[in-house]
């Protein structure tokens, strides 16, 4: 391994050897223990080999053509054909073995029996562990790299995937005689190309093969960030086994997923958004280009909902009394990071009134619809693309569902659910197709460290959005839904360049609410003006309060996007606990799209921002090809001295902010209007009201910050910071007593940086 960590640091690695090997889909089959505070099951992982992703400069759009040729190099491309939504899908017909282990699973054994867990310590990983490449090493076997952390590795086996009745129509022989490596090698090879058009076919193939019988054990071992796996007599990656089973299970202070209670002091499980990501969930590949699709089968509880990143509106299948099995899949590939999973006693919200029109623009596609006439051609790898379909190009408002704990009922109602139609009918006439077919939201607890996560398929709304008046949860909700576009369809291939993600929701979340509110041109104008005004003081404050070297969007300059030999890399500050809460990725991305945005003019930059949409849809970009792309559009008389060199010097590889033209008219007074716009979009939430009470320490209503920092942790540690600077030692008890009250429901970066404050 060619990575040397500095356990000084606050690097995260990316482990995995992806230059040599490629995970292509996962089979999870999981239970959910909640009196242990464990997940425990299998994961199957299907490969594919070859050094696709060794191109380290240049353009994605030239990586993905050729990742692209790869991946089919087994049979032409057919065109892309779209799913058509079926809650039956592997639920009622489950083909999988039946389940005789609801909640408790089998009798943990960690430390036992040859069980690896990751070691908790700080150390980096030992050269020596990875004295020769993980690709060839002539006479030595070849060795898996996964990411991995916080888990307790039981098993590794390879899968007999030849064992599956009906498996032998993916080999080039009628009947299977003589099974070999090579010969199961060809099966997963044949199955994980199969053309979009057959997607129900291959998730059906990948549920069987994930309950063949296992072939022999592998050797394995861990370290702090890794699991490494490797075939005695299999020295390259084309030789390895490309169906693997790990039995495994996860820690109850793992990382990835938070043990907590909901607001109605019912036990629940979440993924928040973890600086490791899911590395700490299941063995993965965890660098973007991993794109990958999954299916997962979760047992719970009967009592308990399972939401996920998935496709299909899963419904519970009672397997015994007291305990049911949720199945969800995706067909669309994505990095790891991005799988999402809550399992809590959550209720479906669902409006009081339900009007025919959204009915109509929100109804599911049928299966008639499933044969349509292709429009233009994607430059993805093949699945099945809803920018292929003419009735997904026209849904205005996906099918969508909104889960919360039963006390947030009428919070839900009253402020969230008639928003959801309106966001994402005003995304969908801003940027066209929605990527993803259905949308779960959920009110994630308390403990929550930010206002809202997406993933595919699901919205993570803190509980903050739902007081005060509509406006705070309509802009957080447009934000998160412009993540389904930027940050999920297109991906940034390199996590350094956050502002492809952050900058673009930010930015379009101001024009998404605008719409969704149907305001007059001047309203929206004067609406954007006004928190550009605030964004500005905000960016101004941050950067005078951070070190310089936080400041840059994009810090690894002409190596962005480049990894090593093995596909190894490291995420500069990835695990720094101040990073989660600087906004300086949203802020100054933020202004950068502005700037661009008038300098081209509304009208022309969002006509651009569809086609950019429609070209990089489903695949990772870098800066460069934004911006390359986008000076291609500008007419020459606009360009002046606009050019991709002087945007990264100016905007993305220097600290502080760019010194260019005023693009806020901080002196601009506001005309009249007939409305009280301004007072209804700004009016002051709790956040602010408890700003006040410390400004002007008043006593009396120290009760509302203590309460606001123990129920609204996405909004609360900078609240903490108020409290500290006042150096008021009656404050200062006041943090610290909330601290001691709600550090154990805390994240992990969350309750480091309050504590650093406080001690």
């Amino acid at each position: 391994m060619d990575i040397k960590l500095d356990p000084s640091r606050d690097d995260l690695p990316l482990m995995a050897n992806t230059s040599h090997i490629l995970v292509k889909h996962y089979v999870l089959d999981l239970d959910v223990d909640f009196e242990s505070q464990i997940i425990k099951g299998t994961i199957v992982l299907f490969f594919e080999s070859g050094n696709r992703f060794k191109k380290q400069s240049g353009s994605t759009k030239e990586t993905c053509r050729s990742e692209s040729n790869e991946a089919c190099r087994f049979r032409t491309p057919e065109p892309c054909h779209s799913p058509v939504t079926d809650t039956t899908t592997f639920s009622s017909k489950t083909r999988y073995n039946d389940f005789t282990i609801c909640g408790k699973g089998e009798k943990d054994t960690s430390g036992k029996d040859g069980n690896h867990d990751n070691q908790e310590q700080a150390s980096g990983i030992s050269s020596s562990k990875y004295c020769c490449d993980t690709g060839n090493h002539g006479s030595e076997d070849f060795l898996l790299v996964l990411d991995c952390c916080d888990l307790s590795v039981l098993t590794v086996e390879e899968v007999d995937v030849a064992a599956v009745p009906g498996i032998e129509k993916f080999t080039r022989s009628p009947k299977l005689t003589a099974v070999s490596e090579e010969l199961r090698n060809q099966i997963v090879c044949e199955l994980v190309t199969l053309p979009a058009n057959r997607w129900r076919e291959q998730l059906d193939y990948y549920a069987r093969c994930s309950q063949a019988p296992g072939c022999g054990e592998l050797l394995f071992d861990t370290d702090t960030w890794s699991l490494q796996i490797r075939k005695t007599g299999a020295q390259t990656a084309t030789a390895f086994p490309h169906a693997i089973r790990i039995r495994y299970s996860t820690k109850p202070q793992g990382r990835s997923v938070t043990w907590t209670s909901d607001q109605s002091g019912r036990p629940c499980v979440y993924t928040m958004g973890s600086p490791i990501n899911n590395r700490a969930l299941f063995p993965c590949q965890e660098p973007p280009v991993a794109m990958s699709t999954w299916q997962a089968t979760v047992r719970a509880a009967a009592s308990f909902v399972v939401l996920m990143s998935g496709e299909n509106s899963a419904k519970p299948t009672q397997l015994r009394e007291g305990c049911s099995s949720w199945h969800y899949y995706v067909t669309m590939p994505m990095p790891a990071s991005t799988f999402t999973i809550a399992v809590g006693s959550w209720t479906e919200m669902k409006p009081e009134t339900c009007s025919s029109k959204d009915l109509a623009a929100e109804r599911s596609l049928s299966p008639s619809e499933a044969d349509f006439r292709y429009v233009g051609i994607c430059g993805h790898v093949e699945y099945p693309c809803r920018f292929q379909n003419p009735s997904a190009t026209t849904q205005e408002i996906i099918p969508h569902r909104v889960f919360a704990p039963v006390c947030l009922k009428g919070a839900c109602q009253e402020t969230l659910l008639p928003l959801v139609p309106a966001c994402l009918s005003a995304a969908h006439c801003v940027l066209g197709t929605h990527p993803f077919s259905r949308l779960d939201i959920l009110i994630v607890p308390g403990n929550f460290p930010s206002l809202g996560m997406a993933s595919p398929h699901i919205i993570f709304l803190s509980q903050s959005v739902l007081t005060g008046t509509s406006h705070l949860c309509g802009t957080r909700l447009c934000h998160e839904i412009a993540h389904a576009w930027f940050g999920l369809a297109i991906g940034a291939r390199d996590w350094t360049e956050e502002w492809l993600s952050e900058g673009f929701a930010t930015h379009l979340e101001d024009v998404f609410w605008a719409e969704a509110q149907q305001l007059a041109p001047y309203e929206a104008q004067e609406q954007q003006e006004l928190k550009a005004c605030l964004r500005w003081c905000r960016l101004q404050d941050e950067v005078r309060n951070s070190s310089e070297e936080m400041q840059v969007l994009r810090p690894n300059k002409e190596k962005t996007g480049h990894v090593s030999d093995s596909g190894s890399s490291v995420i500069k500050h990835g695990l720094n606990p101040e990073k989660v809460f600087m906004q300086v990725h949203y802020l100054k991305g933020y202004f950068l799209l502005r700037f661009l945005a008038q300098r081209l003019g509304d009208d022309t930059y969002f006509a651009f921002l569809r086609k950019f949409v429609h070209t990089f849809h489903g695949q990772l970009i870098l800066s460069q090809d934004f911006l390359q792309m986008l000076l291609e559009n500008i007419p020459e008389e606009k360009r002046l001295e606009l050019s991709v060199e002087n945007i990264f010097r100016d905007w993305l590889e220097s600290s502080g902010i760019p010194q260019v033209e005023k693009w806020i008219r901080m002196n601009r007074r506001p005309r009249k209007r007939k409305r009280r716009e301004t007072e209804e979009v700004f009016e002051k939430v709790r956040h602010r009201w408890c700003e006040l009470i410390v400004k002007h320490k008043y006593t009396k209503a120290y009760k509302d910050v203590e309460r606001f920092l123990q129920e609204d942790q996405a909004m609360g540690i900078y609240l903490y910071g108020e409290l500290m600077v006042s150096e008021d030692a009656w404050q200062q008890q006041v943090a610290r007593r909330c601290f001691e009250l709600t550090k154990e429901q805390m994240d992990r970066s969350s309750a480091q940086v309050v504590a650093e404050m406080l001690f």
